[in-house]
């Protein structure tokens, strides 16, 4: 308590100096100081107070002054400017702000803190402070009501120091806290809370004396990393909870001034010159300025370790940064950030806390204040920039025995908490590498808008992206894509069908049943639903949905149930296949032999091509020509239903087709023929009949050729022949659209029609020659490959077999035999009677 009454008399005797010289026959504030100090000596500082041997009796008429003291005058002389040498206060900052390299006298040392500690005596200092704050004391509840005469009013001040509007009082007390913070034995029930804590980790010294100037900053910053190291886990590091608070309330009071960081300022103090010369000090903007020029090259190590420190505190007490806290203070009161009962306090006092609840706030499309918004954007880029201001980062990067996916969860969480995705000059390396991109390709877009990753996503794989902005693009899309609260325009236009059909919660809520993962997968299961389905997507949420699928199948990293489910199958089949679309159109091609999680996914993702081919973004780019000439009108229609890809293929040999674009038709013709769902209009006017006469099929891939057959077989289903005739036709001119023939031949064709195959300029030229080869060398009774033969027979005969229609067929085929039969007896006869009739002539 005693330590207590010291710091706050302490506080308002500076001020004194300056206010109360006239009242005492016009001495000078070191005057009054000095006679306050000689007669503060008593109980509690009767053996410290005292000037150390040889300094000279501070009873002299014309006042006494710290410059004309034995111990002090030549460093003083020395050191401070002559200007300076009649103010005590002024050579006081003096001594205390020199240069790391010049060192004073260990009995000025000794000097400057009994003369800073009997400062803490005198009774009236209170008394006074209620005469010039006064004003500002009947303005705050908590301070009016604190008792008198203990010590505790002046700390109250000092708490509410940003409500003082009172110039002289705010002076008073902002200018005085830098006296105290320059040893932290000043600093009340500092000692007596973390005397323990300082002893245990080594942090310094708590006699009086033994510590200078310089050292006293470090015991304090010492703890401060010790609090940052127990944050992220580091064995063998404990600070009792009074401590703690401590520490943290010293960061605190000293947030608004980097000069009250006495250890950030002598380590700072050189970049400060060479960085923020004009940054004038106050409100945190020093603070701010340093922490911008963080990653400079030539920025000092032992600044940037400071600077970290600061940074990792306001990590763990927003009300660390002043900025910060006094610009978002109305809004965290209004949106109640700060009022959960059943969260612990520590974390409700984290940064992270505060901006995940702000940004629910603006997501909801409330109102936060642009200063606000201002201060969390730095903030956010700050965390974006350092990883390891986020200690969960830390703890799982350096753990090797923590899985990986507890390390993503970790990046995940601290994406969220930036929340890049509203506005991209938070990642400042995306911002750098993009910049080009961003002026040519997406000028037209407001900067800062969520747009522009929007537009630079659309700019993927082109011309005009560049390698480096690549990269930075689709690290940062990696994590979007996994949450779809990352992307503010899908959220904006969503949110209320999320809410609706996939039962999600707010912007920074989550929920075991429904994880941020598997919301836009209920969302573009119902985009295509029609009216009869029910449950659809509003237009504006179902285009936001259509934009994300287009940008996901550029790259499969981008869509995170593919990859997962997909990631063996694509080192074993898809290894090489390294550019742009290359690894889907891969994993098409091995449909039949991915594992099955994998072989559905990769279905579902096709199935929802053949409805809407808008989708393979990287093919519309390549049939451009093709679709601005003959296709146009079907391509600008909201809702595809397969009449693009239709368009496409009946367009195929036109001279704007180009080999990009041919290649991916007749992949996606391939594709078609493996699965009848791959087709849109063939699944829409085929599935119930396939369902009803097909319900023993095993393989899809050649259920056209069933289907045709159980058709003919029943002829039940109207809107069935268009469709064989679409589908059907192309696989009599292409082999490869043929999986039997392809299958069953693929040792024969290259055996027998290999100069075709080598000849062809392209894939065009393919279409009819290679089965005409093949015809032709039956004709010749060449002796094909028995597999050749006998699997496209036996494949025909099992699909009879195993037909629902098989008793049918069989007796179609008996009634054509005995038909055959009476035909062949009709015409002998007739051939016998025209015969006789002749002879008889």
């Amino acid at each position: 308590m005693a330590a207590c009454r010291r710091v706050q008399r302490l506080l308002l005797l500076m001020f004194i100096c300056g206010w109360i010289g006239s009242a005492h026959g016009g001495k000078s504030d070191t005057e009054n100081a000095a006679e306050n100090a000689e007669r503060g000596k008593n109980g509690a500082g009767e053996g410290k107070a005292a000037a150390p041997d040889g300094a000279s009796s501070v009873r002299r008429s014309g006042g006494w002054k710290l410059a004309e003291e034995a111990a002090c005058r030549e460093d003083v002389s020395r050191i401070c400017p002559k200007h300076a040498w009649n103010n005590n206060l002024a050579v006081l900052e003096c001594l205390q702000d020199r240069k790391d390299e010049t060192e004073i006298a260990a009995d000025c040392n000794h000097l400057l803190w009994n003369y800073k500690f009997n400062l803490t005596t005198d009774p009236k200092f209170e008394s006074v402070a209620v005469e010039v704050c006064k004003t500002t004391i009947s303005g705050i509840k908590e301070c009016a009501a604190e008792e008198r005469g203990k010590g505790y009013l002046v700390s109250c001040l000092v708490d509410h120091r940003t409500n003082i509007s009172e110039y002289q009082c705010n002076q008073y007390i902002t200018k005085m806290t830098s006296i105290v913070f320059s040893d932290y034995r000043l600093i009340c029930g500092f000692m007596d809370k973390c005397k323990d804590d300082i002893n245990k980790l080594h942090c310094g010294s708590v006699n009086t004396g033994d510590k200078d100037i310089h050292s006293q900053g470090e015991v304090i910053a010492c703890l401060e990393k010790g609090l940052v190291s127990e944050a992220e886990e580091q064995p063998a590091i404990t600070i009792k909870e009074d401590c703690k608070k401590s520490i943290m309330r010293v960061a605190e009071l000293s947030s608004d001034d980097f000069h009250l960081d006495r250890h950030l300022y002598f380590a700072c103090r050189e970049d400060r010159e060479r960085y923020c010369e004009n940054t004038p000090a106050g409100e945190g903007k020093v603070y701010k300025c340093l922490f911008n020029h963080k990653f400079e090259e030539s920025m000092s190590d032992k600044c940037k370790d400071a600077l970290s420190t600061r940074q990792k505190l306001i990590a763990q007490d927003y009300k660390v940064s002043y900025s910060l806290a006094k610009a978002c203070k109305p809004d965290l009161r209004k949106y109640r950030c700060n009022m959960d009962t059943a969260m612990p306090r520590a974390r409700e006092a984290k940064l992270s806390y505060l901006l995940l609840c702000l940004e629910a706030a603006v997501h909801r499309g409330q109102t936060v204040s642009g200063e606000c918004q201002g201060e969390m954007l730095d903030y956010r880029r700050m965390l974006m920039e350092d990883y390891s201001l986020s200690p969960e980062i830390v703890l799982v990067s350096r753990d090797k025995g923590i899985l990986e996916g507890h390390c993503q969860k970790a990046l995940q969480t601290l994406i969220q908490e930036t929340d890049p995705g509203a506005d991209y000059r938070i990642d400042r390396a995306l911002n750098e590498a993009c910049e080009s991109v961003i002026q040519t390709a997406c000028k037209h877009i407001r900067n800062g808008d969520p747009m522009i990753l929007s537009c630079l996503m659309e700019h993927l794989y082109t011309d005009k992206m560049v390698e480096d902005c690549e990269h930075r693009l689709l690290e940062l899309q990696y994590f979007i894509s996994r949450d779809w609260k990352l992307d503010p325009i899908l959220y904006k236009k969503c949110q209320n069908d999320a809410s609706r059909i996939c039962h999600t919660h707010g912007w920074n809520e989550t929920s075991e049943f429904m994880p941020p993962g598997a919301v836009f997968s209920c969302l573009y299961r119902h985009a295509y639903r029609t009216e009869m389905q029910g449950r659809r997507l509003s237009r504006d949420c179902k285009t936001e949905v259509q934009r994300i699928l287009h940008q996901r199948a550029l790259d499969v990293k981008l869509d995170p149930e593919l990859q997962q489910r997909c990631m063996t199958d694509l080192g074993k089949w898809c290894s090489e296949k390294t550019e742009a679309g290359q690894e889907l159109e891969c994993l098409q091609d091995h449909l039949d032999e991915l594992v099955t999680s994998c072989r559905d996914v990769v279905g579902n993702l096709t199935e929802l091509e053949s409805e809407d081919i808008q989708i393979e973004a990287l093919l519309i780019r390549a049939c451009e020509p093709v679709i601005q000439s003959y296709c146009h009108e079907v391509a600008d229609n909201q809702i595809d239903t397969g009449d693009l890809m239709e368009c496409l293929v009946a367009n195929k040999h036109q001279k704007e087709m180009n080999e990009k674009c041919t290649v991916g038709v007749t992949h996606f013709q391939l594709i078609q023929m493996k699965d009848f769902r791959f087709s849109y209009k063939f699944k829409m006017a085929c599935k119930e009949d396939v369902l009803k006469l097909c319900p023993n099929i095993k393989k899809n891939n050649i259920a056209i050729v069933v289907l045709t057959m159980c058709s003919k077989a029943a002829n039940k289903s109207k809107n069935l022949f268009p469709s064989i005739k679409f589908d059907a036709f192309p696989s009599i001119l292409d082999y490869r659209l043929n999986p039997v023939l392809r299958k069953a031949c693929k040792a024969d064709i290259p055996k027998f029609c290999q100069g075709i195959l080598n000849n062809a300029k392209d894939d065009n030229e393919l279409e009819g020659q290679v089965i005409s080869c093949l015809k032709l060398k039956y004709a010749d009774q060449v002796r094909t490959h028995d597999r050749c033969e006998s699997e496209g027979f036996s494949d025909l005969a099992g699909q009879v077999f195993t037909s629902p229609a098989k008793n049918y067929i069989l007796s179609m085929l008996a009634m054509c035999v005995v038909l055959l039969f009476l035909m062949g007896l009709l015409c002998g006869r007739i051939t016998k009677r025209v015969t006789q009739e002749l002879k008889d002539r």
